[in-house]
């Protein structure tokens, strides 16, 4: 990858910064390959960089999804000799040699005196986009990787499929007895793992140095409850291909070199894992805002990479992340070990164990059942806090754990590997601490970052809820979910509208982070129909 000089600079400088050891674990290069298709911002360099640094579009994503009208070399040709008359228009230009992206649903109307239940069901077909057609699928259509089946998209300005939106949006695909649908989704999944050697944030080239948190192994349960559980086997390479990607490196790391990539090492025998991008340049759909962020650090190719990192993650932004709980200038997302993600990895082990057992591979089923074990073992050990009795993330460089109260430790809880005890201290907390008239609320602090409060999230209520569930906690489940119901109502009885997250503690508007709220949307959707219309 050829770099724009202002990039060169900047990785020049923070590479002589660096001390040894933050070299290696931070800025090291993958061994394994996969197809490498080019970002917008590697693809027109000096364009690119001044269309996004002049704020030509409010938004950072707009011109990173506008498709180019012309060939590349095309356009940088013409860019390069009309910049250099006088009456040169930076946004003319753009719009005469690109095409906009359309956002989706941005036509749509509610009708009136529909109920949410209607809304949503007939909000599926708004949301969804056809297979590709007229370009092979996975090349790219200006930044966007075509895909060979139908896909749902959250709404707003996400015109893509997202990896682990997808989950809580099947959700609500299969309350709505839309089983094809869903299945067509994980088989796009599926082709994206098997391209790319796994899935990456979303179907967009600038997407492809990070995936999301791995919820595949849920989708697939999800289809099996439909389908019956022969379906884990038709998906077994897959499983295991997604597995082998944040597994990457595992056998190379030793005590001197406790970390590669998305993989952890914390002593002999006990591996974990890390949220991690291979890329370590500003985030094309948020170009401006990471730069402006740049100047203010004395090492912007390290701070990239942890921001990278924590869009992985789904947490953009949260003090989750942050060295002093407050600034998003302190991020330092790589050298935790989130409870939510390892979490997620036991149950894409047992998923696996149990894959390979459908199958008759004895010995494969055994290796991932001790594995699963091991894992949740670990988990237990590093992110279990006995004093304050809930879980947190573990800071494996600092060698401590976090002191951030957040949703994440109801994952524990909701892929059953929490003992009772446990379970029944993080429902204290939830109770106490969390719970507000609109839902639970993301972490204790304000930040301004989306992902902290007062702000609520559909996927996070559902984890909670279900996690609850699954340990007797039936009474602040049902809470949960009366006062999350409530006010999707609400605001939908005020607004005609789904949106991407609520204010669950004044039940405003809610606010924060890179860009306005949406509306569409796909895992709110979801999740509320799910709870709709559940028995």
């Amino acid at each position: 990858m050829k770099l724009p000089p202002a990039n060169r600079f900047i990785l020049l400088f923070s590479l002589l910064c660096l001390t040894p050891a933050w070299s290696q674990a931070v800025l090291e290069k993958p061994q394994s390959t996969t197809l490498n298709l080019a970002g917008p911002d590697e693809q027109f360099g000096a364009l690119f960089e001044a269309v996004q640094l002049k704020a030509v579009f409010p938004d950072s994503k707009t011109f990173a999804d506008c498709t180019p009208k012309f060939p590349i070399a095309t356009i940088l040709a013409n860019y390069e000799s009309a910049r250099q008359r006088s009456d040169f228009d930076l946004k003319t230009f753009v719009t005469q040699n690109f095409t906009l992206p359309i956002k989706p649903a941005s036509g749509y109307t509610s009708k009136a005196g529909q109920t949410a239940q209607e809304h949503i069901t007939d909000l599926w077909p708004v949301l969804t986009r056809p297979a590709s057609t007229g370009t092979k699928a996975g090349t790219p259509a200006g930044s966007l990787v075509s895909l060979p089946k139908p896909y749902v998209v959250p709404g707003g300005r996400f015109g893509e499929i997202y990896y682990w939106d997808s989950y809580f949006t099947m959700l609500g695909l299969k309350a709505s007895g839309q089983t094809a649908l869903i299945r067509n989704m994980i088989d796009n999944f599926a082709y994206l793992i098997r391209t790319f050697g796994f899935i990456p944030n979303g179907n967009r080239t600038y997407f492809l140095g990070r995936s999301q948190p791995p919820f595949f192994s849920l989708m697939v349960n999800l289809l099996s409850e439909v389908q019956g559980r022969r379906v884990l086997v038709s998906y077994l390479p897959e499983l295991q291909k997604e597995y082998n990607f944040w597994m990457d490196g595992r056998e190379q790391l030793t005590e001197e070199r406790p970390a590669y990539r998305r993989v952890v090492r914390l002593e002999e025998g006990v591996y974990l894992n890390r949220y991690y991008d291979d890329k370590i340049t500003p985030r094309p759909e948020s170009y401006r805002e990471d730069v402006q962020l740049a100047k203010r650090t004395k090492t912007p190719a390290i701070l990239y990479k942890h921001i990278r990192a924590g869009a992985e993650s789904g947490w953009d932004f949260s003090s989750r992340w942050f060295r002093d709980g407050k600034n998003l200038k302190t991020i330092h997302t790589t050298d935790f070990i989130p409870v939510d993600l390892n979490a997620l990895l036991v149950n894409l082990e047992q998923t696996l164990a149990e894959g390979y057992r459908l199958k008759g591979d004895k010995v494969q089923s055994k290796k991932y059942t001790v594995l699963a074990q091991q894992r949740r073992d670990a988990i237990l050990r590093y992110c279990w806090n006995a004093k304050n009795q809930f879980f947190f993330d573990y800071d494996f460089v600092a060698e401590k754990l976090s002191t951030v109260y957040s949703l994440a430790a109801v994952y524990p809880l909701f892929v059953r590997i929490a003992t009772p005890a446990q379970a029944q201290a993080v429902a204290v907390t939830l109770e106490k601490s969390f719970l507000k008239p609109g839902g639970l609320t993301t972490t204790l602090i304000r930040t301004g970052e989306q992902w902290d409060a007062p702000n609520g999230w559909a996927p996070l209520q559902w984890l909670s809820i279900r996690g609850l569930r699954n340990y007797n906690q039936v009474q602040l489940a049902n809470k949960v979910k009366t006062n999350w119901v409530n006010e999707n109502l609400r605001v939908y009885k005020a607004s005609g509208k789904m949106v991407e997250k609520y204010d669950v503690i004044s039940t405003a508007a809610a606010k924060g982070g890179e860009y306005p709220n949406q509306d569409g949307f796909g895992w709110t959707n979801g999740v509320l129909l799910t709870l709709l219309t559940e028995k």
